[in-house]
C-alpha cells in the first residue's frame, strides 16, 4: 500500500474529462450528498446535536492559552473533562479563536470533507485508483458514509476521529523510504496514544526507519508540550494517563472494547486480571495476524486494518465513535468482491453492523449494561465481536501458501492485481439514526 500502487495511473485531469463526458453521474452523486446533508440538518431542528466533544477541546484550547489548570476543569451539562495530552491542548488553541456556534459549523464541514478524504485514500490503498479519482464514487460513497453508526457519532460530537485516521492512512500509505514516513502517525499518537501502534507495526514489519521517525514524532509531541505547558505535562504523564475512569465507565454500551465486552459479559463494571489476559493475548495475535498477512499475502492495508483493529480492541476503552476504520474496512471488502457471492454477502453483512446501531436499540438505562441476557450480549457488543472475527479469518485467510509472487519473502509490497473498471464497489450503507451515547458517562475521548 503506496501511493505508488496501481498499474495504471488516473489523474485528476482525466477525472474531471470523465465527469464531463458523464455529468448526470456526477449530478446524482452530488444530490445524494445534498440529501444527506439536508437529513442530518432535519435531524438537527427535531434533536439538536450538542457536539460536547468539540466544547472539551475549545476547553482545552483555552486552558493551553490562558495557562490554567489543563485537568483540574469540567465542561459542558455532562461535566466532561479533559483527557488528551498537552500537545492536543495546544492543537486545540485556534478552536478559541471563533464562537463555539461557529466552531460547531465548522467542525460539522470539516468532518465531512474528511470522510470524503479517507474514502479516497482508502480506494487508492486498496488499490482501486479510478474509484479514488472519480467525483461520483467520491461523492456518493460519502453521502453514504455519513450514516455509518461510528461516523455520525463522530459527526454529532465534534470528535477528531476522522483527522486521526486520515493522518494515519496517508502516512502509510506513501512509499517506503519515502521521507519523514512515520512523522504522521508519531504526531496521531501525540494527540491520542493509540495510533503508537502502528510504529509497532512498522517495526514488525521491517520498516525501521519509519518506526523511528514515528517514535521520533511522538517525542517531539510530548517534548513540545514539555516546554509549552510543562506543569501539565507532568501532571499527565505521571498521573492522568493512568485514571482510565477520568475517560468515562468502561462498562457502559459505549465502549466497544474487549474490556466493555468482557465487563458486560461477565457482569462485573472492573473484569480486571481477565481483561488483562485477553488483551496481552489479542495484541499479541493481532500484531501477529498484521505482520502475516503483510509478509504472506503482500498486503499492506489488510496489515494496517489488523493493526487498527488490534489498537481498538485491547484498548481500555475504545467508544463506537472509534470504528471509523470500518470505512477503509469497507472499501477493502468492496475492493475484493470479484462478483463472488460469498463476499458480496460479507460486504453486505459487516455494512449492516456499522449501520443497524444494536448496541442502542437494546434497552440500556442506568445499569442494565451489567445485566444483558445472553441473546442481548452480541447485540450490544457487535464491534468488538466483528473486529475478533476479522482477526480469526485473517490468520485462516493467512495459513496457505502465498497466491501473490514475491510475497512471500517479505521484503517488499507488491503492486496490487490491476482492478478492472467497475470491479469495485464502495458498499452503500442504509440510513439510520443512533439514540447517541450517554455523554454523562464518558469523557470527549
Amino acid at each position: 500500500m503506496s501511493a505508488a500502487d496501481g498499474t495504471r495511473t488516473w489523474t485528476w485531469r482525466r477525472t474531471w474529462a470523465q465527469s464531463v463526458a458523464h455529468p448526470h453521474r456526477t449530478v446524482i452523486a452530488g444530490a445524494l450528498l445534498a440529501a444527506s446533508l439536508i437529513g442530518l440538518g432535519v435531524l438537527y431542528t427535531v434533536h439538536p446535536l450538542a457536539m460536547p466533544d468539540i466544547e472539551v477541546y475549545r476547553a482545552e484550547g483555552q486552558a493551553a492559552a490562558s495557562g490554567s489548570d489543563l485537568y483540574g476543569f469540567t465542561t459542558t451539562k455532562w461535566n466532561l473533562p479533559a483527557t488528551y495530552p498537552p500537545f492536543a491542548a495546544l492543537l486545540f488553541i485556534p478552536t478559541t479563536w471563533v464562537s463555539l456556534a461557529t466552531l460547531k459549523i465548522v467542525c460539522f464541514v470539516a468532518n465531512a470533507g474528511l470522510l470524503a478524504a479517507l474514502i479516497q485514500l482508502s480506494c487508492k490503498a486498496a488499490g482501486v485508483r479510478r474509484s479514488a479519482y472519480t467525483a461520483p464514487t467520491v461523492l456518493g460513497a460519502t453521502a453514504l458514509g455519513i450514516w455509518l453508526e461510528p461516523v455520525f457519532q463522530t459527526l454529532i460530537f465534534g470528535q477528531v476521529n476522522l483527522a486521526l485516521t486520515c493522518l494515519v492512512l496517508w502516512d502509510l500509505a506513501r512509499p517506503d523510504g519515502a521521507r519523514f514516513k512515520g512523522l504522521g502517525v508519531g504526531i496521531a499518537a501525540g494527540v491520542k496514544l493509540t495510533p503508537a501502534i502502528f510504529a509497532v507495526y512498522l517495526l514488525l514489519t521491517g520498516r525501521g526507519k519509519a518506526a523511528c521517525t514515528a517514535l521520533a514524532g511522538f517525542a517531539g509531541s510530548v517534548l513540545l508540550g514539555l516546554l509549552v505547558l510543562p506543569d501539565a505535562s507532568i501532571d499527565f504523564w505521571t498521573r492522568r494517563m493512568f485514571e482510565t475512569d477520568r475517560v468515562g465507565k468502561v462498562w457502559i454500551v459505549d465502549n466497544q472494547a474487549l474490556q466493555g465486552l468482557l465487563a458486560r459479559v461477565l457482569h462485573t463494571p472492573e473484569p480486571g486480571a481477565v481483561w488483562a489476559g485477553a488483551a496481552l493475548l489479542t495484541a499479541i495475535g493481532g500484531l501477529w495476524a498484521a505482520h502475516r498477512v503483510h509478509r504472506r499475502r503482500g498486503s499492506d492495508l489488510w496489515g494496517v486494518l489488523c493493526t487498527a483493529v488490534t489498537a481498538l480492541l485491547v484498548s481500555p476503552i475504545s467508544w463506537s465513535h472509534h470504528w471509523v476504520w470500518c470505512v477503509p474496512l469497507l472499501i477493502a471488502l468492496a475492493a475484493h468482491t470479484h462478483r463472488v457471492p460469498w463476499r458480496r454477502a460479507l460486504l453486505a453483512a459487516v455494512t449492516v453492523a456499522f449501520t443497524a446501531r444494536t448496541l442502542w436499540i437494546v434497552p440500556h438505562a442506568g445499569d442494565r449494561d451489567l445485566h444483558f441476557t445472553w441473546w442481548e450480549q452480541p447485540l450490544t457488543s457487535p464491534y468488538p465481536l466483528l473486529g475478533l472475527a476479522l482477526l480469526a479469518a485473517v490468520v485462516r485467510y493467512t495459513r496457505t501458501a502465498p497466491e501473490v509472487p514475491g510475497a512471500a519473502s517479505g521484503s517488499a509490497v507488491p503492486r496490487p492485481r490491476t482492478v478492472a473498471a467497475g470491479a469495485a464497489r464502495i458498499p452503500a450503507p442504509a440510513a439510520a439514526v443512533p439514540d447517541g451515547g450517554r455523554e454523562a458517562a464518558k469523557g470527549a475521548s
